[in-house]
Parts: C-alpha cells; sequence; structure tokens
C-alpha cells in the first residue's frame, strides 16, 4: 500500500474472449464496480504488489470484473482479501479496494 491514497488495481477489456495458459477472460461484463472514494487505484499485471504498476485508475473509477483469483492479501477500505479483480488482459486491481457488496467472489475464477 501507498501512502498518498494509491491502492492496488487492473484494466478494463474490450473485445471477444481472450485465452492464455494463466487466464480466460470474458470480455462482456455484466457489471461495473466502483473503486473507494478517494482512492488513486494501482492497476498491476497480476494478483499482488510485487507485480508491476501498469497504469493508475483515477479517483471515482468504475472497474468490470472479467473474472478473479487469489493472490497477496491486501487491507483496503472495504477490508482484507485475498481476492483480486481481473478488470482486462493482463490488469488486476485488489478487491479490498472495489465495492462489490461482498467479502466473497462476484465473478468466475480465473483460469
Amino acid at each position: 500500500m501507498s501512502v498518498d491514497n494509491t491502492a492496488e488495481a487492473v484494466g478494463v477489456a474490450e473485445a471477444a474472449p481472450v485465452e492464455t495458459a494463466a487466464e480466460a477472460v470474458t470480455t462482456t461484463a455484466l457489471r461495473y464496480y466502483p473503486v473507494a472514494p478517494g482512492v488513486r487505484l494501482n492497476v498491476r499485471s497480476g494478483p499482488g504488489t510485487n507485480y508491476p504498476i501498469v497504469r493508475v485508475l483515477n479517483e471515482g473509477a468504475r472497474v468490470p470484473i472479467f473474472c478473479q483469483r487469489p493472490g497477496e492479501t491486501v487491507t483496503g477500505p472495504y477490508g482484507t482479501s485475498k481476492i483480486w479483480d481481473n478488470i482486462s488482459q493482463g490488469e488486476y486491481v485488489s478487491d479490498a479496494y472495489v465495492n462489490t457488496g461482498t467479502d466473497g467472489y462476484v465473478a468466475s475464477r480465473c483460469l
């Protein structure tokens, strides 16, 4: 976690389903979820803070969740979670910073 209100996050998918050996991302998001208020969220290339930041989401961002996977445990505004949300191919954010309304999975697990 960073001290300047920058949190952990992931990107936005666009086209048809894309599958790799590490993950399968369906590009038809049914719902967008809000990122915690006042947070600029880091989007990572994998499910942990040890992965490189690929971009930063602005305050007030909403993200689709195409699939979810377990990863590094992170504490944020919505609790402590080891769930990471895949918001685009190769882009992950910690579920602890996304208001999904539950502490559990809201999408299928990434393959």
